[in-house]
């Protein structure tokens, strides 16, 4: 027997439990106290936190959409990579890197194929996901956390149990996982860090994105996706831990892979916005008051990383971190918080000085090492940097 399952009611009911309508009409979260305003979140869901520009872009936009699409793909691709449009709505960059690489993520979900976001830590793979997920779907929430403790039953299906022993296995005592949810309304399903899924758990994909299907032998029915489903998966190779994608599972990925910013510019700007967009949720001073500490940060990881210094002159040893993007911009944001509450709200050098060190040094004897020989050899005798050098070697003592 094939049925197709509506998880509007479930939906609906889920929503009803951690959302109200405020009194100036924004969606806010409720607690066990009552509702929230949507202004006092501390981390909105990329369709609140951008609703205007998701509505803006709605308005202007004159292209075909696939089924269930709330955005043409070009106006998807523009809500990730920025733009002004022609009522002067600004929208705001969300990635910045080569504009084919969303064209590309962008057209693999108005396929039958689904998304894997591949790339070392800390390039924006989940921060992509999310956003992406929100203009095609409106909806970024339908999420599997992966981790090496996920049950099949977060891709599948889990039970209410007391239902289940009181009745059996029914409708009623069946609770949809996120993919299945997403299958029933046609709608984009977000599964993160998915090399961290035991293996035997991310096979539960093959029959949902090769058949579109999920069986639910107990009930002798199945779950058929409609138009508009599919399902954005993340992972990276760097972290331990992982679970390599069976064949089959990878021959339904189209792999799209996120790379490092490529010049410094880029990664300064990308945690520049980021900084910015963190700090005034936590009312942190503004950013432009330490766009130099920003430079810094961001030199040093990239020196760090690459193995050579910016000007080509000096090979350098590479501590065992990542020392990602995602990183600098905690670094900096710390530095903020260190700033407006132990000091005079201006980010210095002696405010991301700390946060510097547990960034990079992270096996504390070899790291430590090479950060020392770093100090010593590039930053102490760099002009203009001498009270970062000060900054990092009173940490460091």
């Amino acid at each position: 027997m094939t049925v197709t399952v509506s998880g509007t009611e479930a939906t609906e009911s889920t929503r009803s439990t951690r959302s109200t309508e405020g009194a100036d009409g924004a969606e806010g979260s409720v607690g066990a106290k009552g509702s929230v305003g949507a202004a006092d979140v501390l981390r909105p869901h990329a369709e609140h936190a951008f609703a205007e520009e998701l509505s803006a872009l709605a308005a202007a936009d004159d292209r075909p959409r696939p089924e269930r699409w709330r955005l043409s793909p070009w106006a998807v691709a523009t809500y990730l990579l920025g733009d002004t449009l022609p009522d002067g709505t600004v929208i705001t960059p969300k990635y910045v890197g080569p504009r084919r690489i969303v064209e590309v993520a962008v057209t693999t979900l108005a396929t039958d194929r689904a998304l894997l976001l591949l790339g070392v830590p800390g390039t924006a793979k989940t921060w992509v996901s999310e956003h992406l997920a929100a203009a095609v779907s409106g909806d970024s929430t339908l999420l599997v956390q992966g981790t090496a403790g996920t049950p099949e039953e977060a891709i599948r299906y889990g039970w209410n149990y007391a239902r289940l022993l009181a009745h059996g296995p029914s409708r009623d005592a069946l609770v949809p996982s996120p993919v299945m949810r997403a299958m029933a309304e046609g709608m984009t399903a977000r599964v993160e860090e998915l090399t961290r899924i035991p293996a035997d758990v991310q096979d539960t994909l093959i029959t949902v994105l090769s058949e579109k299907t999920l069986p639910i032998p107990e009930l002798g029915e199945e779950v058929q996706a409609v138009r508009g489903f599919n399902v954005i998966a993340t992972a990276n190779d760097r972290d331990r831990g992982v679970n390599e994608l069976s064949s089959a599972l990878r021959r339904r990925f189209n792999t799209v892979v996120l790379p490092l910013p490529a010049t410094p510019e880029d990664e300064v700007d990308i945690v520049t916005r980021r900084v910015a967009q963190i700090g005034r949720s936590l009312d942190l001073p503004e950013v432009p008051e330490g766009i130099d500490e920003i430079r810094r940060v961001v030199t040093v990881f990239r020196e760090l990383r690459q193995g050579v210094t910016a000007d080509g002159r000096t090979k350098l040893k590479s501590p065992s971190g990542t020392l990602s993007t995602a990183e600098a911009i905690s670094v900096v944001t710390n530095g903020l918080a260190l700033a407006a509450h132990f000091g005079d709200g201006v980010l210095r050098a002696g405010d991301v000085a700390a946060g510097l060190l547990g960034a990079v040094v992270r096996d504390p004897a070899a790291d430590r090492v090479i950060w020392q020989e770093y100090l010593e050899a590039v930053v102490r005798e760099r002009d203009g940097w001498k009270d970062f050098y000060r900054a990092c070697r009173e940490v460091s003592a």
